[in-house]
């Protein structure tokens, strides 16, 4: 009865999860054997939450669309990004998951996500959001924009309490990431009652509304806390037209790291989730199958819509370097502190160091570069970390991924 209820999409889906191959097969920062370990990696990629296009959901809006086919896979994969971290921060890197799971736990991830506007990341959230971001609902997303949408609706996530933060211009600054990461969240509650008083005290200028998206935004009021996770997104653009095969290497280390959540990119208008690679393939999951919409509180056995198994894919996905788009967003996940010092060690060793080209720049603090500076080829950032300028392009844009 489940698969009469999905539809595919023609995608760049190799049909054969994994070959029977001497490769290492690395899957968010855990390594595999195609041929000793094929059920163990078959049971992590299930384990993954798949998130794909939906119809007969109610109207966004109230009476926009009530499917996201053909324009909603970019921010499937960035719903699939935040549902691998909720899974890392409540359940665990190493939970799994078994069909007719009835974790309370896991249920309440799941339910983040439904198609319904109650949820804090569903469709219909994202959707409208996207807005703020000058993106009309049924409009597509690049990789950029689901990232800083994402950033803005965790700000209502009070139960994962996640510090998401978006390292712009291909550089990561260590010290404004931790002050992100340290600083006390605001509740939605409290953003909510804020929200209430300027609505009265300015409901004829609007700045109510501007500055409630501003509080979204920055989601904090000064105080100093203990570390919350941290969701990291660092948009690339790794060439112009096409991808530059220079940065294969450093992709695939990103791959190796164990606090990495893949990667967001595809090809124009057909976004994926990228989990790991093959040899020089790419795995990933892919949000271009159309489900039926999902409701998971439904009582009624013979609804074909609240089945679990509709949000776990039976096989990954692969597909060459050479087709990926340039413009990607990197992932990874720290739950504490320590872990994230490691991380930057292993940026600042196995990518800025032993990289010719690498993918990104990191330093301790912002250091604020006239544009002469530009035609040097090796600056020093303080704390000692090197930044190594070349030739590429800084551009972030989503222009690709927009329907001309």
């Amino acid at each position: 009865m489940f698969e009469s209820c999905v539809t595919y999409e023609v995608g760049i889906a190799d049909p054969i999860d994994f070959p029977p191959t001497d490769c290492p097969v690395w899957i968010l920062g855990k390594q595999y054997s195609a041929k000793y370990d094929l059920d163990e990696l078959r049971a992590d990629i299930r384990s993954k939450i798949w998130l794909t296009y939906r119809k007969n959901f109610p109207p966004i809006g109230g009476n926009g669309p009530t499917s996201d086919g053909g324009w909603g896979c970019m921010l499937r994969c960035g719903q699939m990004v935040v549902a691998q971290a909720l899974l890392r921060r409540h359940l665990g890197k190493n939970w799994q998951w078994e069909p007719q799971c009835s974790d309370p736990t896991y249920l309440r991830i799941l339910k983040m996500f439904e198609d319904r506007k109650n949820a804090i990341y569903s469709i219909h959230q994202i959707a409208q959001m996207g807005e703020s971001e000058g993106k009309i609902v049924g409009q597509w997303f690049g990789p950029n924009t689901v990232a800083q949408v994402l950033k803005k609706l965790s700000v209502y996530d009070d139960w994962s309490s996640l510090a998401v933060f978006v390292a712009m211009d291909n550089t990561l600054i260590i010290d404004e990431i931790k002050l992100e990461c340290r600083t006390l969240k605001k509740t939605s509650k409290y953003i909510a009652d804020e929200k209430d008083k300027l609505d009265v005290e300015n409901e004829s200028n609007g700045y109510a509304e501007t500055l409630v998206k501003s509080m979204s935004t920055v989601g904090c009021d000064g105080a100093l806390s203990a570390w919350r996770p941290l969701l990291l997104f660092i948009p690339l653009r790794l060439g112009l037209s096409d991808i530059n095969p220079i940065y294969f290497s450093g992709l695939k280390k990103c791959f190796t790291f164990k606090q990495s959540l893949g990667l967001i990119g595809g090809r124009p208008n057909h976004a994926c989730y990228f989990i790991g690679y093959v040899g020089n393939e790419l795995v990933f999951l892919d949000p271009h199958t159309t489900q039926v919409a999902v409701c998971l509180n439904c009582a009624d056995p013979s609804c074909t819509g609240n089945s679990q198994e509709s949000y776990h894919c039976s096989a990954a996905s692969r597909m060459e370097f050479l087709q990926l788009d340039p413009s990607v967003a990197m992932c990874f996940y720290c739950e504490t502190e320590e872990e994230f010092d490691d991380l930057c060690e292993q940026i600042q060793r196995s990518i800025v160091e032993e990289e010719n080209t690498p993918l990104f720049e990191i330093c301790k603090e912002r250091k604020w570069l006239g544009l002469d500076t530009f035609d040097v080829k090796v600056s020093d950032c303080n704390g000692g970390f090197a930044v190594v300028e070349t030739e590429r392009n800084f551009d972030t844009s989503d222009d690709e991924y927009e329907l001309l």
